[in-house]
């Protein structure tokens, strides 16, 4: 079963707050995986970044992305992202949009998300999910 990596892992790692490289090696042959709208989200930071601190946060995610699997927003992810929505608005417990599509993305593969925000997706119904250990880098 995979891992899908939400934002905040991977930017906790780019700032040093934990080992990511550390934390992947100990996943062993677990595949990991990002989805597009995760992508986007990173991209978004390297459009906002300036100078040197672009430079870096650039490469940082061209690395990540030639390294895992990037997960397509499609066809069955919508139909889970569509009930997945109307499940958190209906119950008045409503996350991110870009945080619903990461869940959808999810469950539609069975993957398991990794996040440091449990408590932020714990109303929606049949995500699996880990919280990496936040050791130093």
């Amino acid at each position: 079963m995979a891992i899908m990596l939400d934002a905040d892992v991977i930017i906790y790692g780019e700032k040093g707050s934990f080992d990511f490289s550390a934390w992947l090696l100990a996943q062993g042959d677990e595949p990991i995986e990002v989805a597009a709208i995760t992508v986007a989200e990173l991209w978004h930071g390297v459009e906002r970044a300036t100078g040197a601190s672009r430079i870096k946060r650039q490469r940082y995610i061209q690395a990540l992305v030639a390294a895992v699997s990037v997960i397509p927003y499609g066809e069955s992810t919508a139909y889970h992202h569509a009930r997945i929505w109307a499940e958190l608005q209906r119950a008045g417990k409503m996350v991110g949009f870009y945080d619903v599509i990461i869940a959808a993305t999810a469950i539609e593969r069975g993957s398991t998300l990794a996040t440091f925000n449990i408590r932020h997706f714990a109303g929606i119904k049949g995500l699996k999910m880990i919280a990496p250990k936040l050791a130093p880098a």
